[in-house]
């Protein structure tokens, strides 16, 4: 399983917002937005501050997604 941040680029642009302005809004380093833009894993203290500080849920900016080959080793498929 991967975690996509799509939802919360979607959002920034739907709230015409840089990010940032979201790192400045949230507090959040520039390392960790750096890790959000390659997709990588950040801690949930991240994902708390950018939920405060955009008024939302966490489903509202990322989601899981699946990997096919995992759904395949899963199924049985695999073997």
């Amino acid at each position: 399983m991967e975690i996509s941040y799509k939802k919360l680029w979607k959002q920034l642009i739907d709230r015409d917002m840089t990010k940032t302005e979201l790192r400045l809004r949230s507090g959040i380093s520039t390392m960790s937005l750096a890790k959000l833009g390659k997709g990588e894993n950040v801690s949930i203290e991240v994902i708390k501050k950018i939920c405060a500080a955009q008024q939302c849920d966490i489903g509202d900016i990322m989601e899981m997604i699946s990997d096919d080959k995992e759904d395949a080793v899963e199924d049985g498929a695999g073997k």
